[in-house]
């Protein structure tokens, strides 16, 4: 086994599983790129509107990844109405300013070109808003190396990952035997597993401590060398 990942595949199939994948589905925050600074600043905006401070951004880390619905509510006890204004708020920040407050992961575009050159179809499947994803891959330089970018709606459709990956096989015309899908929280593994795609996890996102080992992806893999080792 190379180092930098581990697998939980049976043997017989953990070095061929990668090599029947030409779908590369693609996570965006924490996996492509580190959304921290504007992600967590637009939250710490929209609780302000609740009378809620929090002063350190990195306890609102959280809220990178997971449908922000979900984390409004699991975490601050929001109900509908208020996670709607929550989420409104938020955007208020995030579309003008937050969105850029982001850094691609080093070797991130390297890897996307390698694999497109190797004659992969990478996909972005990702549960934040499809405009804002795509001003995302723009801005970055990287939006030329996807056949398809899909996340979730403006309108709060397709919020969950399975959605958002539902999604992308109907557009793609695809069964979900040709796509694995990559990211790094356990929302995108349950969504993987879900829609009947394989996984990989990486350990560079903000995964709480033993959240993608009980999650159980077919791969984790520590860094982007790993990854590209293993998809090329």
């Amino acid at each position: 086994m190379e180092p930098g990942f581990s697998l939980f595949l049976p043997k017989e199939n953990r070095d061929v599983l990668p090599m029947l994948r030409k779908y590369l589905f693609f996570d965006l925050d924490g996996t492509l790129t580190d959304p921290m600074e504007g992600i967590t600043r637009s939250v710490q905006y929209a609780l302000r509107h609740f009378g809620i401070e929090v002063n350190d951004l990195k306890e609102l880390c959280p809220f990178i990844g997971p449908p922000l619905a979900e984390s409004f509510r699991d975490r601050y006890g929001m109900n509908e109405a208020e996670t709607a204004t929550a989420i409104a708020r938020m955007r208020e920040y995030f579309a003008p300013k937050g969105i850029f407050e982001n850094k691609l992961y080093p070797g991130i575009p390297e890897l996307l070109a390698a694999t497109a050159a190797a004659g992969c179809v990478n996909v972005m499947a990702t549960s934040k808003p499809e405009p804002f994803a795509r001003r995302i891959a723009e801005h970055f330089d990287i939006a030329r190396h996807f056949r398809l970018i899909a996340g979730s709606g403006l309108d709060g459709s397709r919020t969950t990952k399975v959605e958002v990956i539902r999604h992308a096989l109907t557009q793609l015309g695809i069964a979900p035997e040709e796509a694995v899908m990559i990211g790094d929280r356990r929302h995108d593994i349950e969504g993987a597993r879900a829609a009947g795609l394989d996984s990989i996890a990486v350990s560079w996102g903000y995964a709480a401590p033993g959240e993608l080992e009980a999650a159980q992806p077919g791969h984790i893999v520590a860094d982007v060398d790993a990854l590209r080792r293993l998809l090329l």
